[in-house]
């Protein structure tokens, strides 16, 4: 099977054009679910005024943000000139948020470039009135590629507090076992999980957590 992939959208004014007929929303839009239930923005999450209109004057106790880690709108910026974006939407998410509120946002760690913008990102939220609650990883499918071009097994989640919300301890969505299983294979290749047998000469053993 052959790959073409679609150029960018905001490369070839031709392409944009004829796919822009479809879309729902244009840029400055708000969707009103009939049902009440949600409302959804074509929107700048960084313009107070684009925020105001999504809300309209509503408090929210939880705010979940995933931001494109140092790409904004495909152009890339110095890790400053990210950070001071981060601040205007992290300013603005405070000003939308209940006295009691819960703030989650996930951060990429580039590690070709020092881990960047998750380091920076956090020491920008010590600045804010944010409280630091938690620091989640999660478990990925990825982690497979070539030398030059390596995927993380994992993904950073920053949990952070405004005011005293209520946290449910109960709600866990996880019950993976708490333990470390050793990973060992024989000289043949044949894996196998006894670890009497790892004593031998002839086994070499790993450790592979399974409760990150």
């Amino acid at each position: 099977m052959q790959n073409h992939p679609l150029p960018r959208l905001d490369e070839v004014p031709e392409l944009r054009a004829a796919l822009q007929k479809y879309c729902r929303l244009n840029r400055g839009e708000v969707w009103n679910d009939p049902v009440g239930r949600h409302r959804i923005g074509c929107l700048d999450a960084s313009r107070w005024e684009d925020v105001e209109k999504l809300v309209q004057g509503n408090r929210a106790q939880l705010a979940l943000h995933d931001p494109p880690y140092n790409l904004v709108a495909f152009e890339q910026r110095s890790v400053g000139g990210f950070i001071d974006w981060c601040n205007l939407w992290v300013a603005n998410t405070d000003r939308v948020l209940a006295k009691d509120a819960s703030l989650y946002v996930w951060m990429g760690a580039d590690q070709n470039e020092g881990f960047q913008p998750l380091p920076d990102f956090m020491v920008m939220m010590r600045e804010t009135g944010f409280r630091s609650r938690s620091f989640i990883t999660m478990r990925n499918q990825r982690g497979y590629g070539t030398q030059k071009n390596w995927m993380a097994v994992r993904q950073e989640l920053l949990y952070y507090l405004k005011g005293s919300p209520v946290f449910n301890v109960e709600a866990e969505y996880t019950d993976i076992p708490k333990i470390l299983r050793g990973y060992y294979k024989d000289v043949n290749g044949v894996p196998t999980e006894n670890l009497e047998r790892s004593k031998s000469e002839n086994i070499r053993a790993g450790n592979v957590w399974v409760d990150v």
